[in-house]
């Protein structure tokens, strides 16, 4: 495989009545009971936080990953294409529904940025858009043109970046240092503003590549360098958070479960964003910095990947055994989908930088489970968006 693969609620009402995502499914309804209802389908959204975009990222990572693949059937193409349409698709849904929610809901949809859980989320929101815009480079290439997907990546990649770094400072400093959040109210989420800046990092190693020479490329990877230690430099005390509180036994409700899971994104990001990087470096460093950049990656990629293959292995236990006790269906699952998705696409990137059999089979192994985890939860997605169950204002205590 070369590396052209990877192309180079203000108000006491509100407050009352919203509650953490962790409750997305509302109480059960008879049809036709609420104003607007047809067989228990409501006739409008009155609740879309934020979280909604992660299921943008875990259908738009599979094509960044199928893309990657060190192993390329000729029938992975059409799985590449086909995803990368249909997240573009859920993306412009999303982006409509949210517009929607604002302006038919907009006490709600303001009370998302006070929001203890689901404030975290907007930083799915430019991660979204960089999915969207990378595998638009990557995959869409071949049926939109090149100038058009370079376009629309180099858009996305302007606005996520921007989105990110904001995400990233801001959501931390107020959520979990002017409120002086402690160890027991940590949970996977809290990772969702810092790891956006890796994806910018990531996005802007891939951008770079399809860059002619000068002070474009430059730029664009020197932005990704700074991304890469911002989000390294972030995301290490809340790392460090959740272990301690994973390390108490205490692992929050089933509905949170799946956002241990979280966990895995920058790990598996920051494999792919030092991998890529590097491969990118001597293009715009002297060959020495090339050099030293190349073994910093090789040494920080196998250190944070085999850190990331056992917390997939702790995170699988978990998961299982919080299903034999009962895990009901969230918005949190689509923490199920990126996360892998970042570890399927680290191991490839480390396939490309060392070779081995090791990481291929990792990279095709992880993608299966991917896929898997994808079908599951969006067809529980579906589900919930047909019964309506998921666009409802959710009601405390249930």
């Amino acid at each position: 495989m070369t590396f052209q693969r990877f192309g180079l609620y203000r108000g006491r009402g509100i407050h009352a009545i919203v509650v953490d995502m962790t409750t997305m499914t509302a109480r059960p309804t008879p049809a036709g009971s609420l104003p607007g209802t047809a067989r228990g389908v409501r006739a409008r959204v009155t609740y879309f936080p934020p979280n909604w975009f992660a299921a943008v990222m875990g259908t738009g990572i599979i094509a960044i990953a199928a893309h990657g693949l060190p192993w390329q059937p000729a029938v992975l193409s059409v799985v590449a294409a086909g995803f990368w349409m249909l997240a573009c698709v859920v993306f412009g849904g999303v982006v409509i529904t949210t517009i929607g929610h604002w302006l038919m809901d907009p006490a709600v949809a303001r009370s998302h940025h006070d929001h203890r859980v689901v404030a975290h989320f907007y930083g799915a929101v430019p991660m979204a858009v960089m999915t969207v815009g990378t595998s638009t480079l990557l995959v869409g290439v071949g049926i939109v043109g090149r100038d058009v997907a370079l376009g629309v990546d180099v858009v996305c990649w302007i606005v996520g970046t921007l989105g990110g770094v904001v995400t990233a400072l801001v959501i931390p400093y107020r959520h979990l240092i002017l409120r002086r959040a402690h160890v027991g109210e940590a949970f996977g989420g809290w990772l969702m503003p810092v790891v956006a800046p890796m994806v910018s990092a990531s996005a802007a190693a891939i951008l770079a590549g399809q860059l002619g020479a000068g002070w474009a490329r430059t730029l664009v990877l020197g932005v990704g360098f700074a991304m890469f230690g911002l989000a390294v430099v972030a995301a290490t005390p809340i790392l460090v958070a959740l272990v301690r509180r994973f390390r108490t036994g205490d692992h929050g409700a089933a509905t949170m479960m799946p956002t241990w899971w979280i966990v895995l994104g920058p790990l598996g990001q920051s494999v792919t964003a030092v991998c890529l990087l590097a491969h990118v470096a001597p293009d715009a460093v002297s060959a020495s910095v090339a050099g030293a950049m190349h073994e910093f990656a090789v040494a920080y990629g196998l250190v944070v990947w085999a850190v990331a293959t056992v917390w997939i292995l702790v995170a699988a236990r978990l998961t299982v055994r919080t299903a034999r006790a009962g895990m009901p269906f969230a918005m949190t699952w689509w923490s199920f989908t990126f996360p892998m998705g970042t570890y399927v696409t680290g191991s490839s990137a480390l396939a490309l930088t060392l070779g081995g059999p090791v990481f291929e089979v990792a990279a095709v192994a992880g993608f299966a489970v991917l896929v898997l985890a994808w079908g599951v939860v969006a067809a529980r997605t579906v589900r919930g968006v047909v019964s309506g169950e998921l666009l409802r204002l959710p009601i405390p205590g249930c």
